[in-house]
């Protein structure tokens, strides 16, 4: 299962690639595995202000409903318009074509709380998930 290096993960399995000042998010290889065909994506809109690991969407897929959680704080300056028209992106390429928002980031303290590459791959061994 891919785990690329260089970006930062959360345990609720989204992941954030640090550009600059901003944060571009999405969901791991492993979510979007467990959650099957993804059919439906609700993103928020440009100028939303969230702090890390606040709610910010939802995902929906043949088997599930589950939340989107924010890897860091800040604003979102971009929303993947996209995934409106072609859900199954987040399916077919998650970590570049199924990116979800992009967030200006408020505090770079913060990605210090997320996972590294291998953190997160040791974290999902531990959790049943690794394969």
């Amino acid at each position: 299962m891919s785990v690329p290096e260089g970006l930062k993960y959360t345990r609720e399995h989204e992941w954030v690639k640090v550009e600059g000042d901003k944060g571009r998010v999405g969901i791991t290889h492993y979510a979007q595995d467990q959650l099957g065909d993804v059919v439906f994506v609700e993103l928020p809109k440009k100028g939303r202000k969230l702090r890390q690991m606040e709610t910010f969407g939802v995902v929906e897929s043949v088997k599930a409903v589950s939340d989107l959680f924010s890897p860091v704080g800040g604003e979102v300056v971009e929303v993947n318009g996209e995934l409106e028209r072609k859900p199954e992106l987040v399916n077919a390429d998650p970590y570049s074509g199924g990116w979800m928002i992009l967030v200006k980031i408020a505090n770079s303290k913060e990605l210090n709380n997320l996972l590294s590459a291998s953190e997160y791959t040791a974290y999902l061994k531990k959790a049943g998930g690794g394969h």
